[in-house]
């Protein structure tokens, strides 16, 4: 069986007409979810893209990799899916982004050429890179946001965009009168990106994909990850006008969220992205872009979706649809991500297993609390491996796809580094106080921060939009007290000793008895005469007098 690891950058959990968004109609997401399970209690391990991204693809949680933010680099030697994967005899395949930034020090320091195989990989976060785009080709005063190569934006020259960095000015830029009407502003959100919607960022990607599913050679697990719908906001034609401030919910947000609130919270709530999307203004012009830039992903899902059917691949390859995190859209007078709640930390997750232990949960959600860390223990399961569960810190799915109900997490975790933001210098807190922390049992949602900050509750029973911050009071400091044992239960995981698992560790247990090391006997009658055999007999030669 082959794999296909579809990730779609910063999309909301509720941006999709399977789970219940009231206008944007989404057929090819839906379609996967008939043919498989939706995981409606999905949540990633860091909302933020390089952190989550590093945790998807090590299994591990943030602060056992430690690659906590972007540009954080995955260090030399940890683990990927890639290396996981491979010992199971299938190949691990990049199409797109991974936001990975390579231990160029430790690489330099084992003496790893980026230029071998095992070096390539190192730098590569573990996959074999068919195209590697990250799609964040900004550029300013000094220079490229990213310093690699943008294959994308050498595809965009060879078909006549004529500029240094189409990339920005043609994919992600409108026209206003004579002048380029860039996508970082969001007044132009509204206008149609000046390129021809087939050369635009998310179709390109459906390309290489359908090239790789036509010449690769399984098994293979291929990770196919979109920019999109990630902003820049904006979007090519017809797409552009698909929606419009009719289809703009209400954002999710209260006063009673600005009395008082958490510091850290504060501090999110008053920098330049919030102020933006509490501009009503503004989310009537981004998120009918946002609306588009999805019903684009859901289209080119859509031809994939066919050529593996056209092939006859569909029958032999697993598929799952998933996003790094989500986006805020203005809802807790926030925008982009960062924080815990729902918008922003909670994920869609959809698995599509073609075998048939998988036919009873066909079309069917389910609702046990899932972390993205799951899926590198399910790609292994399902390649017929053994998951290594001194390495991989997440639980395999397979057991749910299969109507099975497995003994499961009681809560989970998600961690948060904002050491280099705006928020910690504002707050004057050192780096390694700048840290946050969830637990989520399903109910009750508790955000720790570092820096002797109270906590922050949240009762999602209750109050499903997490606007009353019950931690002001002094009235559930039982559930608080609960969340915290969890939260140090958590901290006490066994997440360091990767180089040796629980059946190597029983194996060893008296192995070195039986290789003759026998220290403290009082008289010898302490272990068996096969354990003494080579140490008594006669003597041979005699060097002292008695």
């Amino acid at each position: 069986m082959n794999i296909l690891f579809v990730m779609y950058d910063q999309l909301r959990f509720d941006y999709l007409s399977c789970a219940g968004h009231p206008h944007l109609h989404t057929p090819n997401f839906d379609r996967v979810a008939e043919m498989g399970v939706r995981f409606t209690n999905a949540y990633v391990q860091s909302p933020v893209c390089g952190g989550s991204r590093m945790c998807f693809y090590t299994g591990r949680y943030a602060s056992s990799h430690g690659a906590h933010w972007n540009g954080f680099p995955l260090r030399v030697g940890e683990h990927t899916m890639g290396d996981h994967l491979r010992s199971v005899g299938m190949d691990c395949w990049l199409l797109g982004k991974t936001h990975m930034k390579a231990d160029a020090e430790g690489m330099e320091r084992l003496g790893l050429s980026p230029d071998s195989v095992i070096g390539a990989r190192q730098a590569e976060c573990g996959f074999d890179p068919w195209v590697r785009d990250d799609g964040l080709w900004g550029q300013g005063p000094d220079g490229f946001y990213d310093e690699k190569r943008s294959p994308y934006n050498e595809y965009l020259k060879s078909k006549g965009y004529d500029a240094e960095n189409p990339w920005a000015e043609f994919a992600n830029a409108g026209v206003d009168g004579d002048k380029i009407a860039s996508g970082w502003i969001f007044r132009n959100a509204d206008k149609p990106a000046n390129i021809r919607e087939e050369d635009s960022e998310t179709p390109w990607l459906t390309d290489r994909t359908i090239e790789f599913l036509d010449e690769a050679q399984g098994p293979w697990m291929a990770h196919v990850s979109y920019i999109k719908p990630h902003w820049p906001y904006i979007v090519p034609a017809p797409y552009h006008a698909m929606f419009g401030s009719n289809h703009v919910p209400a954002a999710a947000r209260h006063e009673i969220e600005r009395e008082n609130p958490h510091p850290v919270y504060g501090a999110y709530m008053s920098n330049m992205i919030s102020h933006a999307f509490q501009k009503d203004e503004v989310r009537q012009k981004v998120i009918p872009a946002y609306m588009g830039l999805i019903k684009q992903c859901d289209d080119q899902l859509g031809r994939i979706l066919d050529h593996l059917e056209a092939s006859g691949k569909m029958d032999d390859t697993m598929i799952v649809l998933t996003s790094d995190h989500g986006d805020y859209l203005g809802d807790h007078w926030m925008g982009e991500k960062d924080l815990f709640h729902e918008p922003s930390v909670k994920i869609p997750m959809i698995v599509y297993d073609p075998r048939s232990e998988a036919e009873s949960t066909r079309g069917t959600t389910c609702d046990a609390l899932v972390e993205s860390i799951d899926l590198a223990a399910t790609f292994v399961d399902a390649a017929g491996g053994k998951v290594p569960d001194h390495i991989i810190e997440g639980k395999s799915l397979l057991p749910w796809l299969r109507g099975e109900t497995p003994d499961w997490r009681k809560y989970v975790i998600s961690e948060y580094d904002y050491s280099v933001t705006q928020q910690a210098i504002k707050l004057g807190i050192e780096p390694r106080d700048a840290r946050l922390f969830m637990v989520f049992d399903g109910r009750f949602k508790l955000m720790h921060a570092e820096g002797g900050f109270r906590p922050m509750l949240f009762d999602l029973q209750t109050d499903p939009d997490e606007f009353y911050d019950l931690a002001k009071d002094d009235n559930h400091g039982e559930v608080i007290d609960r969340l915290y044992r969890y939260l140090a239960e958590w901290g006490r995981r066994m997440s360091q000793r990767v180089t040796k698992s629980d059946d190597d560790l029983r194996a060893m247990r008296g192995r070195s008895v039986r290789r003759g090391i026998l220290p403290f006997l009082s008289d010898g009658t302490e272990v068996s005469e096969e354990l003494l055999s080579k140490y008594t007999g006669d003597v041979k030669q005699r060097f002292v007098t008695e």
